[in-house]
């Protein structure tokens, strides 16, 4: 789901599907049969243009770590002087701008690729804008990229525009207080009692609204009991939920779920029906993703004995909605019982030093039944398709990473979100192959089908082949979009997966998919039962995890 997904007036970017790889602000070519000569040297003309804008970007004056919204009128000046016009519309500012942003995904395209293939690639660029790249400079000069052409880095400006979508909204900026569930009240300190009131108010909405039905898994030996344990005995299993719960405003108003009855996304259809996941999956950890509505989840959930954080989007795209119930962000709670909160942290993500509007949640909590501790972190990376973004989820990957192995400080590390990619991407091996936390993916430790692939010799590869089929599966007006972009990593050192939530099949879910009557999210939930092992190492005196924000 996409974070980003508020109107970008001024580029005139239509908002993509959250893995729909090289399927967006292609560069048309058309053979000359086709195109009148004209319009050819035209065309040829507007991406010259682009190119030239695209390289004085990195001229423009930026402080070195910049967290201010980069203003419009700066993109336009940008544009008039680079074309050596006295002034520029925003139509023109708009096209420049596509076909500046189409210029920097084929540059970062072939960037993932090898060093010669690249080479090659923007060989045959250069030929076919007809762009001189001098060889003194080499083929990336002045383009973002370093000398071996083995990382693309955009221009400060363009990456300060794709990750700051929201300050080029044409709607007004409303920050609304989180009040619009002040007359509900979920005062019951029984899981049953919550239970009951679920129904009771998906009775009272004269719906068909029903949740699914999912069980946990053991990773090894037969299918597990159909409903999860609330309470485990075994003190040394940590059930930890995984979760994009879909912002309500975002799913009302931007989502366009094609398939989905309008009174499926009614909040009093979807709030019973996500408050029973939360419930019925019995979960120790639980990390969440576009939440927009957490008073409630904190009222609801605090009865009982959850305790705990709210991290909102710096610009969360809710705030261009009228009627929001306050920017959507990412939570994280856990079972009081068991465990007793030391320590916690919330930042920005920042991409190539300049800050995104992606945040991270992380919590340092002891283990009561062991006196173990451990580190939980969540978030929600940038989401839209292409080679550009995929990119700026790795940078973004690599500085969570940071963020968590600094705070965790040798602890145990649980961390988990919508990362919005594939296993393909370059963000899933990023965070496999960190070589201090030793992560490894909980759901890749599900069964292989007879008919998957043959094992790998590579560790991340073998990972990427357990991974599940999909956790969302939507259908938009482009058709069906079903991906796997969400996952609970875990420190292999310290814990083994017992268990996993199953996903329902296509034939459960209908052709509607998600969200439906069925199921409030376009995203289902994913759990583990992750064990504690004998032997783990101990945590470091505490280091600089404490309640203050890094900036």
């Amino acid at each position: 789901m996409s974070d980003a997904r508020a109107s970008s007036a001024v580029a005139g970017i239509a908002p993509t599907t959250a893995r729909r790889p090289h399927g967006h602000h292609h560069i048309h070519h058309h053979s000359a049969t086709a195109v009148k000569s004209t319009e050819a040297v035209s065309a040829v003309s507007m991406l010259q243009n682009s190119m030239q804008v695209l390289q004085r970007m990195d001229d423009l004056h930026l402080d070195e770590d910049c967290d201010d919204d980069f203003e419009p009128a700066r993109v336009t000046a940008l544009v008039a002087e680079t074309l050596g016009l006295e002034e520029v519309n925003d139509a023109e500012v708009s096209a420049l701008m596509r076909e500046s942003l189409a210029v920097a995904e084929r540059l970062a395209a072939a960037s993932l690729m090898t060093s010669e293939s690249a080479k090659r690639r923007l060989q045959a660029r250069s030929i076919e804008l007809g762009l001189p790249l001098a060889p003194s400079h080499g083929l990336g000069h002045g383009l973002g990229f370093g000398a071996d052409l083995e990382e693309y880095v955009p221009p400060r400006a363009l990456l300060l525009y794709l990750v700051r979508m929201g300050s080029f909204s044409s709607a007004p900026r409303v920050v609304n207080k989180d009040c619009q569930d002040d007359d509900v009240h979920v005062d019951l300190a029984a899981r049953e009692g919550v239970c009951r009131w679920c129904e009771q108010q998906l009775r009272a909405t004269n719906t068909p609204a029903k949740l699914l039905s999912r069980r946990m898994v053991p990773v090894e030996g037969p299918p597990g009991r159909p409903s999860p344990h609330w309470g485990a005995e075994d003190s040394s299993t940590i059930r930890v939920m995984q979760w994009n719960v879909l912002s309500q405003a975002l799913g009302v108003n931007n989502d366009n779920f094609v398939s989905c009855p309008e009174a499926a996304l009614d909040w009093a259809v979807r709030r019973p029906l996500m408050l029973q996941e939360l419930v019925a999956a019995a979960p120790d950890i639980i990390c969440l993703q576009e939440v927009d509505h957490y008073k409630f989840l904190e009222r609801a959930l605090s009865p009982l004995g959850y305790r705990g954080l709210f991290e909102p989007k710096p610009d969360s795209p809710c705030c261009y909605i009228p009627d929001n119930n306050g920017p959507d962000g990412c939570a994280l709670l856990w079972r009081s019982d068991r465990f007793s909160l030391l320590g916690q942290h919330r930042d920005r993500l920042h991409v190539w030093r300049i800050a995104s509007n992606q945040v991270v949640l992380l919590a340092v909590l002891r283990h009561e039944a062991s006196g173990r501790e451990l580190c939980v972190a969540t978030t929600h990376l940038k989401a839209r398709a292409g080679a550009l973004m995929s990119k700026m989820r790795n940078e973004q990957g690599r500085e969570l990473l940071r963020i968590v192995a600094a705070h965790a400080d040798g602890r145990p590390v649980v961390l988990s979100g919508d990362f919005n990619a594939e296993p393909s991407e370059p963000v899933y091996r990023t965070v496999l192959e960190h070589t201090g936390m030793r992560l490894a993916s909980a759901y890749s430790k599900a069964s292989h089908r007879e008919d998957d692939a043959a094992p790998s010799e590579d560790p991340v590869t073998e990972s990427a082949q357990g991974e599940p089929a999909y956790t969302t599966w939507k259908v938009r007006e482009e058709g069906e979009q079903c991906h796997t972009i969400d996952y609970i990593f875990y420190s292999s050192s310290a814990f083994s997966v017992d268990a996993l939530l199953d996903f329902p099949s296509g034939e459960m879910l209908g052709p509607g998919r998600v969200p439906s009557f069925q199921y409030p999210s376009d995203h289902f939930s994913l759990c583990a039962d992750l064990r504690l092992k004998d032997t783990i190492p101990e945590p470091r005196p505490p280091g600089r995890c404490a309640s203050e924000r890094t900036k």
